[in-house]
């Protein structure tokens, strides 16, 4: 069976840091590209960070460049998502995702094949 399991969230006083992983089961996360998507309170899914299958290119949406950063560790199976200098506005629900299709970032959200559970995340002081 073909698994993505995330862990990682919580809650988290803004300014601080979090780190969400997404190990996969049943398939090489390395020949996947990897999304992290979240879901805020109110609002659309939205991909905040990717790396893609091939070269490990990564995409990170404006909100979070310079605080996120996507990384994925091909010997354990699992692709991270550090989160620094965190905002109340980063407060929602986040998933990883992964596909097979598409050589570059972002990653079509209609078109990833596994997606994790979710896991919640809130900033707030």
């Amino acid at each position: 069976q073909r698994l993505l399991v995330q862990s990682g969230g919580g809650s988290v006083q803004p300014g601080g840091s979090l780190r969400l992983s997404c190990v996969a089961s049943g398939f090489e996360l390395t020949t996947h590209g990897v999304g992290w998507f979240r879901q805020a309170p109110g609002k659309e899914l939205e991909q905040v960070s990717c790396i893609t299958r091939i070269h490990d290119g990564t995409y990170d949406v404006d909100s979070v460049k310079g605080r996120f950063t996507i990384s994925r560790d091909g010997t354990k199976n699992v692709a991270y998502l550090q989160m620094h200098f965190l905002e109340p506005d980063d407060t929602g629900v986040y998933y990883c995702a992964a596909e097979n299709h598409s050589p570059l970032c972002p990653l079509p959200v209609d078109g990833m094949d596994y997606w994790g559970k979710g896991t919640p995340v809130t900033v707030s002081s």
